[in-house]
């Protein structure tokens, strides 16, 4: 009985930990879930704690940022900046050659596009499952946006 006891708790530590751990990752990345083809609509929250730049901060233009890697290859995006606010992002280059790499891009890509676009920077959340695209990305979009400024 003593075995069986100890086992329970031991069990629900390991459950309230693991509840602990979601947390934490909940409030620094956005999850997204299997099978979703649509990213957040623009009044869904995706936890950002970063202002919106100020408008008409950049140079009206075409800027492509460097290609940063995104372990199983690179990722390199061009931003249309209108009217001084960021339009439009678009992926040049992303990892491609592995189903794995092409489902988890083409969930996160719309994400991430449309997450920069709101914030009007690179200041975008990391997506969970997509971690390394989403810093590729930060990391791209911010060399353009330098040129931008």
């Amino acid at each position: 009985m003593k075995k069986l006891l100890l086992s329970a708790f031991v069990i629900g530590l390991f459950v309230i930990y693991g509840l602990h751990r979601q947390e934490e990752v909940a409030n620094s990345q956005v999850t997204i879930p299997l099978g979703s083809s649509n990213p957040p609509s623009p009044t869904q929250s995706s936890g950002s704690s970063n202002p919106p730049a100020q408008s008409g901060q950049y140079k009206d233009g075409s800027y492509t940022g460097n290609a940063a890697d995104a372990f199983y290859g690179n990722i390199q995006v061009q931003v249309t900046i209108s009217g001084g606010k960021i339009t439009d992002v678009q992926f040049l280059q992303y990892p491609s050659d592995r189903s794995t790499s092409v489902m988890i891009n083409s969930q996160a890509m719309p994400y991430l596009k449309q997450e920069a676009i709101q914030a009007q920077s690179a200041n975008v959340d990391i997506i969970s499952g997509a971690t390394d695209s989403s810093q590729a990305f930060q990391e791209s979009m911010q060399s353009a946006l330098a040129q931008a400024q």
